[in-house]
């Protein structure tokens, strides 16, 4: 058994002797056996445990077992108090995830408070088998097949390699006592239906059942890493061209695989591949997605902007920390998009920097009659995330005297006449 979980952790290069690691200690069988092993083969740990307040008097026989087993063993032990019901309705999750959140944020702060180079958890082939059938009973792509990971960032699993009979005959053996959870015994949870009646089911058709479930679970994960490694260069793209799409041989994999990182989920990304152009999804991390004439481009969500009043020259702060810095200067005519040199005797202050607006229209400069500004956006190829954002400049009389970065009204444009320049800079 020793010589398993040696092997594990040598395999996927999981632990280093050299450095100090936690040991998630519930009291539990599991996670006894995870503290002895390395305890065991030298490695420094402490034992960090959880006391979540749900099984009233049985939480806390976990809490004085686990002290005790840390003391006779000699191995620092850590713990903390959670009113984990009062979390889980103040942060409208299940009492499951609301566990799983105090949990792991207690973890990672520990770990750094003591210098710990990883979080030892203590899941199992047994728990691995379990979460493929959870995830294939709920539906799930190819990434939900491979079962729990040997490593997620500073989290580490030394025990994936050996089974749930293996580690209770491990703690027979040694004559150690553990606690056992009441709530693993009922039913009502899929992974105990799985536990304790779906999977001694299977195995009266095949008793090797759980070694073939998990053994392709780590050949799905060696695919899964092949594909990781071949669409790394498209992760953190705002723009994925269509022909990317087509490169790779499978148009929904690879769009699922970049919008996953921007909060879209399986559904939205199916309708993604046939919505069409124009069309905008919104994601739950608040990012949006636009189909592009050409690619699928994201941006985070556009945030309100609060139009900027200018009484008078100086800098004015816009949104996104953009700043206009308005001046009167001598006459000349700018040839930079971002710079607008207006005619001073024609441009009524205060201005008024806001974002375009329907109906919105002005008279373009080398024009002779007025023109939509929707229109004016669609001529310059603009998205429709760059229209949404566009700026435009209005002065006291409500003439729009400049779509930023596009043109200056002709009506206010500089002229053989003009004696005084009004400058506007957007400086991004």
């Amino acid at each position: 058994m020793l010589s398993k979980v040696k092997d594990y952790i040598k395999q996927h290069n999981l632990l280093n002797s050299n450095d100090l690691y936690i040991v998630a200690l519930s009291g539990g069988a599991d996670s006894v056996a995870l503290l002895l092993f390395l305890d065991e083969m030298g490695y420094q740990v402490h034992a960090a445990h959880c006391n979540f307040h749900l099984r009233g008097a049985e939480s806390d026989r976990d809490e004085a077992f686990c002290e005790s087993l840390c003391l006779q063993k000699n191995i620092p032990f850590h713990r903390i108090h959670f009113d984990t019901l009062t979390y889980a309705e103040t942060h409208h999750v299940s009492v499951e995830m609301a566990a799983r959140e105090l949990r792991y944020g207690y973890f990672e702060q520990l770990r750094k408070d003591i210098g710990a180079a990883g979080i030892c958890v203590a899941h199992h082939r047994d728990d691995s088998v379990e979460t493929v059938l959870m995830n294939l009973i709920r539906g799930t792509g190819l990434r939900g097949l491979t079962g729990i990971q040997p490593r997620n960032g500073v989290v580490l699993r030394p025990l994936l390699g050996v089974s749930r009979q293996e580690i209770e005959s491990f703690l027979q053996e040694k004559e150690q006592r553990y606690v056992i959870d009441s709530t693993n015994l009922a039913t009502d949870a899929l992974r105990n239906k799985l536990r304790l009646q779906v999977i001694p089911l299977l195995k009266t058709l095949n008793s090797a059942v759980v070694d073939n479930i998990q053994r392709t679970a780590e050949n799905l994960a060696e695919t899964q890493a092949f594909l990781d490694a071949s669409t790394a260069r498209l992760k953190d793209l705002s723009r994925l061209k269509f022909s990317e799409l087509t490169n790779f041989g499978s148009r929904e994999y690879v769009l699922h695989e970049w919008a996953k990182q921007y909060g879209f989920n399986g559904s939205q990304i199916k309708k993604m591949l046939t919505a069409e152009i124009g069309s905008i999804f919104s994601s739950s991390m608040e990012y949006d997605l636009l189909i592009d004439r050409d690619s699928y481009v994201v941006e985070p969500t556009l945030k309100p902007f609060k139009n900027v009043r200018i009484p008078e020259e100086g800098t004015y702060v816009l949104v996104g920390n953009s700043k206009i810095k308005v001046r009167k200067c001598p006459v000349y005519v700018s040839k930079n998009p971002f710079i607008a040199t207006l005619d001073a005797q024609k441009v009524v202050f205060p201005l008024i920097v806001r974002r375009v607006e329907e109906g919105d229209r002005m008279q373009p400069y080398g024009m002779r009659g007025t023109k939509l500004l929707s229109d004016l956006m669609t001529d310059c190829k603009l998205s429709l995330f760059d229209k949404r954002r566009q700026l435009i400049v209005v002065d006291g009389n409500g003439v729009i005297v400049w779509a930023v970065g596009l043109r200056v009204n002709h009506q206010v444009a500089v002229t053989t006449h003009t004696t005084d320049v009004i400058e506007c800079i957007l400086q991004k």
